[in-house]
């Protein structure tokens, strides 16, 4: 069958890179949560981790989570972005538990779970240094001491964020402050917290190196399961597999042409002034990918011999003259793809996946 532009995901792959995360991780007594907004939570993808050995999940986006149950899947699920004022009744309809750092969103959680008779889970978050979501230590214990008596909800931890904001890497430093927080914290709640949550699959690289603080008993993981890749640490890792994703364009142009516009310039269609250099006359090729669908620096060919020259929002202008491949129109041109590449691509309506094997 013939798909044209698509994205090829090896189900196997990721679930091996599953079971070889949840494997690490369970010898050090650590819990994986399976990241899922990194795909937009696509059941196939889902299963996949699950086959590897994930027992719960993780989304930032409801909706994400909505069709996770919409299409059966019925393991716990914590929500990962702060939840919305306005969108607490539907976090304790859909989420086991959620991330909070705010009382407001708290009482509105507590009380929407009464409505619905249920009892949420949260999870404080505490800053330690990359500056996004997460309540300041000195103000910690003062947000647990309002949240406990509400009813509807139950603090079962904390949590903490790194390198997403300001790329602070996890370190047996900053994890051993979280360690300390919470037991500082679980004094003032009376009995230990069930769920220390140690940041996401840059904190992998602690736990690997068994510098994991014995407290810290959960992590939040989808880049490692999905990419094999560390992108805070700047690193692939080489316990797992990079090709589980492959982003696949099919070549809609073929032809010799300048390397210099013709002309004078003004700004291209993303108001940048482009600046090309005079190579001569080249083969390039043209596929049928654009900015709307990945970010220029989200993909890199497979082909040593290709190399990205720009993009519209619906073409990329690849220049092919080095590759000892023979391309012609109708033929596929392979990229792979970063963590920012894959999240475009996979939330992109316009380019089908197709699933391996």
């Amino acid at each position: 069958m013939t798909y044209g532009t698509h994205l090829a995901v090896d189900l196997e792959k990721i679930t091996e890179n599953a079971r070889r995360v949840t494997e690490l991780c369970a010898a050090h007594g650590i819990e994986v949560l399976g990241v899922t907004k990194g795909f937009s939570a696509q059941p196939e993808i889902v299963s996949a981790m699950l086959r590897g050995g994930i027992e719960k999940l993780a989304d930032a986006r409801l909706e994400n989570v909505i069709r996770l149950r919409r299409h059966g899947f019925t393991q716990h699920v914590t929500l990962l972005r702060i939840p919305m004022l306005s969108q607490a009744k539907r976090v304790v309809e859909y989420c086991d538990c959620s991330l909070n750092s705010e009382i407001e969103v708290i009482r509105a959680l507590s009380a929407a779970a009464l409505e619905q008779g249920k009892r949420h889970d949260i999870i404080l978050m505490i800053e330690v240094g990359d500056l996004r979501e997460g309540v300041v230590p000195s103000a910690a214990a003062g947000l647990l001491r309002q949240a406990l008596p509400l009813k509807g909800v139950r603090v079962v931890g904390i949590g903490t964020n790194m390198g997403c904001f300001g790329g602070i890497l996890p370190t047996q430093r900053n994890l051993g402050f979280l360690a300390y927080m919470a037991d500082a914290l679980s004094a003032i709640a009376g009995e230990p917290f069930a769920v220390v949550s140690g940041g996401g699959t840059s904190s992998l690289v602690v736990a690997k190196e068994g510098h994991m603080p014995p407290a810290v008993n959960q992590v939040r993981v989808g880049e490692a399961i999905l990419l094999g890749t560390d992108s805070t640490n700047g690193q692939s890792l080489d316990w797992l597999n990079q090709d589980a994703f492959q982003l696949r364009a099919e070549i809609v142009e073929q032809n010799r042409k300048p390397t210099v516009p013709i002309g004078e310039v003004g700004l291209d269609a993303f108001g940048n002034q482009p600046v090309f250099e005079d190579k001569g006359i080249r083969r390039r090729a043209i596929i049928a990918l654009g900015r709307q669908d990945v970010p220029l620096d989200g993909v890199s060919p497979c082909d040593p011999g290709v190399r990205i020259m720009g993009a519209s929002s619906d073409h990329m202008i690849l220049d092919i003259e080095d590759s000892s491949y023979g391309y012609r129109v109708g033929d596929m041109i392979d990229l792979r793809l970063n963590y920012k590449g894959m999240l475009r691509a996979c939330s992109s309506k316009y380019i089908p996946h197709v699933y391996l094997p």
